[in-house]
């Protein structure tokens, strides 16, 4: 059996530490959560289409993704997307539907609370 070692990507690495400092300081479960999803294996992180984000979102709602939005459908309202990842083709399509594409390091200097997010995956 081997020694798991956590994400090898410096800038996940970063932003697991910044998410559970956030986490402390503003006495928030959620970034901890947000933080324990982007620690898992790259195969167990969440990977989600723009369809399954449009079915399960309403207009101008906050939505964080703890992996990679992927291209496949579309979006037909306004929202903030913030994700790990995006596929170069999901930005075109989030843009076109006048929505936003974040970081999540933007969203937690946005809201270091966490309130008003809901996570899909």
């Amino acid at each position: 059996m081997t020694k798991r070692t956590g994400p090898t990507n410096i800038h996940l690495k970063e932003l697991i530490i910044e998410l559970k400092k956030n986490s402390i300081s503003y006495n928030s479960n959620f970034w901890k959560r947000i933080a324990e999803e982007l620690s898992k294996p790259t195969r167990e992180r969440r990977i989600v289409n723009l369809s399954k984000i449009n079915r399960h979102t309403k207009e101008n709602e906050n939505i964080i993704v703890p992996g990679k939005v992927l291209a496949s459908g579309d979006l037909d309202h306004k929202l903030t997307i913030a994700a790990w990842q995006f596929s170069e083709q999901a930005l075109d399509k989030i843009k076109k539907a006048n929505s936003k594409a974040v970081l999540i390091t933007e969203l937690v200097k946005e809201n270091p609370k966490g309130k008003g997010i809901r996570i899909i995956g």
